[in-house]
């Protein structure tokens, strides 16, 4: 949690393009920890999630979040079934 006096934190490579929407559209993002400040909805980013880029679309609901929450860093594995087992009751 950051100090409300200090105001939320955006890097300031993101600082410089805020005036002009259209440089920020398809740069590679890779401070996870920056802030989504209103200015940058509409456009489409690439957030580094330690491996690779991962597009996204920056709307009004994503606007207070961080980057990072929406560049996922581990896989989704779902569990396995197991096939063999035997059917208790039968």
């Amino acid at each position: 949690m950051r100090s409300i006096w200090k105001g939320s934190f955006v890097d300031a490579f993101l600082l410089r393009l805020k005036e002009n929407k259209e440089q920020l559209t398809n740069k590679k993002i890779w401070s996870r920890r920056s802030t989504i400040l209103p200015e940058f909805v509409g456009s489409v980013v690439r957030i580094y999630n330690g491996k690779n880029f991962v597009r996204c679309k920056i709307t009004e609901g994503k606007v207070g979040h961080k980057f990072g929450e929406f560049a996922m860093t581990r896989k989704r594995r779902p569990h396995k079934m197991d096939t063999n087992t035997k059917k208790k009751g039968r």
